[in-house]
């Protein structure tokens, strides 16, 4: 009896291809034998630059989710200043000028007191004292010179009613005399020279 030639057939023959996942982009194709450990390093770099580029996605639109929560952004100013213009052409600081008016006042006089009575009256007359002639104690040289029979008649009244009972005192001087009058009286005087006040 001859030996029979045995084929051997690859395993799992008879049964479908198991299920070869597409290549990773850049990697031979499917046909290519690849070892495991080779296989492994090229998933998990896959897998690896993934996870960091969904984390950094993620982080932006944070990120983004943070800033429009908190509304628009601030907007910036700046200010700057020009600098002074030199030259015949740049304005000139304004000036200031201080003027200091003078007011002239006029004083105004002191009131003058209204003159009083006189202090000395003619020898022929009636007046009230304090009104017509100052109270006080007055002087005359006696009677007139041009009078026909020389004769100076005084008299001092309560009032000018011309009664005999009007009269305070009274007197005829032939020669210089004196008298005291008192305010709110009368004085009466008749043919004397001028009376001055003495005191």
């Amino acid at each position: 009896m001859g030996r029979q030639a045995r084929t051997q057939c690859p395993a799992g023959a008879g049964q479908p291809p198991a299920f070869a996942p597409p290549p990773a982009p850049g990697l031979p194709p499917t046909g290519a034998k690849h070892s495991r450990r080779k296989a492994w390093l090229t998933h998990g770099a896959t897998a690896f630059v993934a996870l960091i580029l969904g984390a950094v996605i993620g982080g932006s639109g944070e990120a983004d989710g943070a800033a429009d929560a908190s509304g628009p952004a601030p907007a910036v100013t700046v200010t700057e200043t020009a600098p002074a213009e030199k030259g015949a052409d740049a304005p000139k600081p304004a000036v200031t000028v201080t003027e200091t008016a003078k007011e002239t006042v006029t004083a105004k006089p002191k009131p003058t007191k209204k003159p009083g009575p006189p202090s000395s009256f003619d020898g022929d007359g009636q007046y009230l004292v304090g009104e017509d002639v100052q109270a006080g104690t007055y002087k005359t040289a006696g009677p007139q010179d041009d009078s026909i029979m020389p004769n100076c008649y005084w008299a001092r009244l309560k009032d000018a009613s011309g009664e005999f009972g009007a009269i305070i005192a009274n007197a005829n001087l032939e020669g210089q005399g004196r008298v005291t009058l008192n305010k709110g009286e009368y004085f009466e005087t008749n043919g004397c020279q001028k009376w001055e006040k003495a005191g």
